[in-house]
């Protein structure tokens, strides 16, 4: 074994206090070191020099993370995911481009990280475009201020991030709102908030919404019925074949039952539907 591979022990495994003082209690890597590792990882696929690389870079990954604690998730949970990153990162580090791999792992490591927070922080997704998810990174960082934005910062912070004004506003009432569990917990506590089971009430039962939804289904078939027998014989046929029969014929068996091509029975169905919709329509 080498002198740099000797230098990586294993680290421990219990409370987070501990895993993080024994990362930062790892040597660096010199940059011949980390070269020669690098090389040694990409020509003979070595493994013991992917974990040397890995290892002397946890730290980097700690004081990463610990930036991220404010989205109310756990720093362990926030350090395996960068760890994962700086993994793929050591993968892909191309040792000739004379740069150190914890510049190329930066990257890495807070993308994984970012993908984490997006999936956890919120039940719904909060971010989904490319202009959402990067305000909402920048949004708290942003913030001059304790409580909602004033006009002038929302104008202020679309400009630094390159985003309109309304962008701004929209992630900001995203980042203001909380989760909210359905079913009330049974505590002693008056002024505890209702849950809204409690308020928000399911009507599809009620006799009323029963009655209408059958009249408007009994009038939607009624209406498809009548349409159905203003077309020819050989239309309707098609589609009560195509798409009101439980087992729906292909193109190919109508097509043999019809005696014409599959093509023409596609055409007679298009036509037939576009007849159905300007008559339902009208």
């Amino acid at each position: 074994m080498t002198k740099e591979l000797a230098i990586i022990p294993t680290l421990p495994t219990g409370s987070i206090a501990t895993y993080i003082n024994a990362a930062y209690q790892l040597p660096i890597l010199s940059a011949e070191q980390e070269q020669g590792l690098a090389q040694r990882l990409r020509e003979n696929n070595d493994l013991d020099a992917a974990r040397a690389l890995v290892m002397s870079h946890l730290r980097f990954v700690v004081r990463i993370a610990r930036g991220y604690m404010g989205y109310g998730l756990a720093l362990p949970d926030l350090i395996q995911e960068g760890t994962v990153g700086l993994m793929k990162a050591v993968r892909r580090f191309d040792p000739d481009q004379g740069v150190r791999l914890v510049s190329f792992a930066v990257h890495w490591i807070r993308a994984e990280i970012h993908e984490f927070i997006l999936r956890n922080w919120r039940i719904v997704k909060i971010a989904t475009t490319k202009a959402q998810r990067k305000l909402f990174f920048n949004l708290r960082s942003s913030k001059k201020r304790l409580g909602w934005f004033s006009r002038q910062e929302v104008e202020d912070v679309a400009k630094d991030l390159g985003v309109k004004p309304e962008t701004v506003l929209e992630m900001e009432a995203r980042l203001n709102n909380y989760d909210v569990a359905f079913d009330a917990v049974d505590t002693d506590e008056d002024d505890r908030p209702a849950a809204p089971a409690a308020y928000l009430a399911d009507t599809r039962m009620e006799p009323y919404a029963n009655l209408e939804r059958k009249d408007e289904q009994a009038h939607d078939r009624e209406q498809l019925y009548r349409a159905l027998d203003g077309l020819d014989e050989r239309s309707k046929a098609i589609l009560q074949a195509r798409w009101l029969s439980e087992k729906k014929a292909t193109l190919h068996e109508l097509a043999a039952r019809f005696g014409v091509s599959a093509e023409r029975i596609r055409q007679i169905e298009k036509n037939a539907m576009n007849k159905l919709k300007n008559r339902l329509a009208a």
